[in-house]
């Protein structure tokens, strides 16, 4: 069945799901194939992940969250980590910021952190510590969305929701010939009708569960298994030769350079100046050394330059140590970091530095990407 003998039409702010064949409950029926294939392949290779061993929907809520932007390998500790230090929802939303951002550190993307905190809060104050139950309410949690709030309410409370992620909008659009950019609302809309059409009556858990591995495992982005695919028969991408060009997406995003100069300003009484990320912007909220950003490159001359310029330090500077170049990409953004080691006689304390002894620096969260070159000059 391929995406053009399905027709979908807009009703009052819904979509509905209409085959074009003579007979629906045929195709009604090759969906439901398709589906319990999924499932039985499920069964048979999913890999064993303590959040499915659980319907407490605070563990399946903190683990989405996590595996946001995220592979699983890399979220696994961090989920685990996360459990043994805040058991229940109470215990998270009673901790310091600084501390879920430190327990965060490595993991990217730390608006998922501040976000979960503050949900966590909301738990508390709003829903007397007991995770909401319906997709309405969980929906309204910051930092979730569609996906995140279908995947709980399915795991944990057996609502019937299609948790569509990345890895269902691939088998989904490889399987049925979707062959719009998935980055439309319109063709998000389309596959979510068919990923429902599939659930049917089935279990909304086990559906959405076997989904997202057959993805994730088996019909994967760029190394698909169709040899041994149990749907190889009925594959729109796999008969029309399409495997690698669904699903589509065009890019239209562009990245944005930025160049970041950070100044390690050593003291003589074993201590140094860090400062916190206040502003809307990467990194909210972490630590970081003391920094001069500009528009573009900038030579030693030029630093020491701006350094005056910003009244960082009123007299003599002097820069003992440069760093090469450090490229960091973030999803739209290209870093390019110096770390310079410098000595200034009369400083001009800045908005939010703080002066620590050094021994200390590692209660304090840092970006990644600072937190692995930082020891190396202190």
């Amino acid at each position: 069945m391929e995406c053009k003998d399905i027709t979908f039409i807009k009703q009052a702010n819904k979509f509905f799901i209409f085959f074009n064949f003579n007979s629906l409950n045929s195709k009604l029926l090759m969906l439901e194939q398709k589906r319990n294939t999924i499932i039985k392949w499920f069964n048979k290779h999913q890999r064993m992940l303590p959040w499915r061993q659980t319907k407490d929907a605070y563990k399946i809520w903190l683990s989405e969250i996590i595996l946001q932007q995220t592979r699983v390998q890399q979220g696994l500790p961090y989920y685990q980590k996360f459990i043994e230090h805040f058991p229940n929802v109470e215990l998270l939303a009673n901790a310091e910021e600084d501390t879920v951002l430190h327990l965060w550190q490595g993991l990217g993307y730390y608006s998922r952190a501040r976000n979960m905190h503050y949900s966590a809060k909301t738990i508390v104050e709003e829903f007397q510590g007991e995770f909401p139950s319906s997709y309405t309410d969980i929906r309204k949690l910051k930092g979730v969305g569609d996906y995140t709030a279908a995947a709980i309410a399915s795991f944990a409370f057996g609502l019937p929701y299609v948790a569509i992620d990345g890895n269902v909008m691939r088998v989904v659009s490889r399987l049925f010939g979707i062959e719009e950019d998935i980055q439309l609302n319109s063709t998000k809309k389309n596959i979510t009708a068919i990923a429902q059409q599939m659930m049917g009556d089935s279990d909304p858990a086990l559906f959405n569960q076997s989904m997202m591995e057959f993805g994730a495992l088996q019909c994967t982005a760029a190394s698909p298994n169709c040899l041994n695919c149990p749907l190889q028969d009925d594959c729109f991408a796999l008969k029309n030769n399409k495997v690698m060009q669904l699903p589509l997406k065009i890019n239209k995003t562009k990245i944005r350079s930025r160049y970041f100069n950070y100044l390690i300003i050593k003291t003589q009484y074993s201590t140094i100046y860090i400062r916190k990320r206040t502003e809307k912007d990467i990194w909210q909220n972490l630590y970081e050394f003391p920094l001069v950003e500009s528009k573009s490159k900038l030579s030693v001359e030029e630093l020491m330059s701006q350094i005056h310029q910003q009244g960082i330090c009123k007299s003599t500077i002097d820069i003992s140590l440069r760093t090469k170049e450090i490229k960091h990409k973030l999803t739209h953004q290209l870093l390019h970091i110096h770390i310079n080691v410098i000595d200034c006689g009369s400083m001009n304390i800045g908005k939010n530095w703080k002066l620590i002894p050094v021994a200390t620096i590692d209660n304090y969260p840092f970006p990644e990407i600072i937190n692995k070159y930082k020891d190396r000059f202190l």
